[in-house]
C-alpha cells in the first residue's frame, strides 16, 4: 500500500527540491528562504539603459535561485511557479512602496518567443505573473494580469550577446495587442519578469507600452505625440487654445515617472510604469555596490 502510494505521489509532486535536489518537496525552506526571504532591492544593470523603468528584485540570482528559475523555465517544473510568484509579488510590492494605488495593479509579462514557448511548453513569465497577482490580491492588493506585449518581428538568441547587441536586438521587437493601450489605463503598470541580465527586455518592453499609450492618446484628440528615442512630449490643447508641453521621460537613473505627476500617487500607466523580477546579477542590486 505504503509503495502505491510512494508511486502515487510521486505523479503531483517534484521528486526533488527544484533548488538543491532534497527529494519529497516542491521547495524546500532553505531555498524557499533564498527565494524570498530577504527585503527585495532596487537594481540597475551596468550599463544601464536609457528608458529602463525602476526594478526591483527579489534575491540576487545565484546557487539556489538560479536553479529554481531554470527548473521552472526549462525544466518544466510547474509547480513552482507558486513560490516563485509569491517572490515576484514581494518584488512589486517594494517597487511600488510610498504610491497610493488608483484602481487595480496591473502586472505586464514580458513575453517569451512563440518558439520558445512551444519548446518549453508552458510561458514562464505568464505563469510567475499569474501567481503573483493571485499572491497580491490574497494579501489585499488588487492586481491582475495583462498579457497585451506581442512580439511583432523573430529576434535572435540573447546568449552570448553582450549589453549593446542585446539592446540592437531587441529595439522595436515589442508592440501593444490591438485594444491593450486602453486596458493598460485601468491602473498602475508593472512590467514583471522571471530574470534581468542587462535590462534590454525591459527597456523594450517599456518603450512598446509608452508609444501605445501615446498612440491612443494622440488618437482620443486630447493630444499630440512626438517620441524621440525614449521621451514622449505630450502637447495639450487647453479650453483657451493654448498649447502646453508635457514630458514623460526616462531620467539617467531609469525612472519613467512623468513630470508634473502627483508625489506619491500612481495613477494610470501615464503616470509610473515600474518593473519587478525574482532575480538579478549580484552585483546589480544597489546594496552590493561600492
Amino acid at each position: 500500500m505504503r509503495g502505491w502510494w510512494q508511486d502515487l505521489t510521486d505523479l503531483v509532486l517534484p521528486a526533488e527540491c527544484g533548488g538543491c535536489g532534497r527529494p519529497r518537496t516542491v521547495l524546500c525552506p532553505e531555498c524557499r528562504d533564498a527565494l524570498s526571504g530577504a527585503v527585495p532591492r532596487r537594481v540597475r544593470p551596468v550599463p544601464e539603459p536609457w528608458g529602463l523603468p525602476v526594478v526591483y528584485a527579489a534575491a540576487p540570482y545565484a546557487d539556489e535561485v538560479r536553479a529554481v528559475l531554470l527548473a521552472h523555465k526549462e525544466r518544466g517544473a510547474l509547480p513552482l511557479a507558486r513560490p516563485l510568484g509569491v517572490a515576484l509579488a514581494g518584488a512589486v510590492r517594494a517597487g511600488l512602496s510610498g504610491f497610493s494605488l488608483d484602481g487595480p495593479l496591473l502586472l505586464v509579462p514580458v513575453p517569451s518567443g512563440r518558439g520558445a514557448v512551444r519548446a518549453r511548453g508552458h510561458d514562464p513569465a505568464r505563469r510567475i505573473a499569474l501567481a503573483a497577482a493571485a499572491e497580491l490580491r490574497r494579501t489585499g492588493t488588487s492586481a491582475r494580469v495583462l498579457a497585451v506585449l506581442r512580439q511583432r518581428r523573430p529576434v535572435a538568441d540573447q546568449a552570448g550577446l553582450d549589453a549593446r547587441q542585446r539592446l540592437e536586438n531587441l529595439a522595436g521587437a515589442l508592440s501593444v495587442a490591438a485594444g491593450g493601450a486602453g486596458l493598460l489605463r485601468a491602473g498602475p503598470v508593472v512590467l514583471v519578469d522571471d530574470l534581468m541580465t542587462t535590462g534590454a527586455s525591459l527597456t523594450e518592453a517599456a518603450r512598446a507600452i509608452r508609444v501605445a499609450l501615446a498612440e491612443e492618446t494622440a488618437g482620443y484628440g486630447g493630444a499630440a505625440f512626438a517620441t524621440r528615442g525614449d521621451v514622449v512630449t505630450a502637447v495639450y490643447v487647453g479650453v483657451n487654445g493654448e498649447r502646453t508641453g508635457e514630458r514623460m521621460r526616462g531620467s539617467m537613473e531609469g525612472s519613467t515617472d512623468r513630470e508634473g505627476a502627483v508625489p506619491g500617487k500612481a495613477n494610470s500607466a501615464c503616470d509610473v510604469i515600474r518593473a519587478a523580477v525574482i532575480a538579478a546579477p549580484p552585483d546589480s542590486f544597489e546594496i552590493n555596490r561600492n
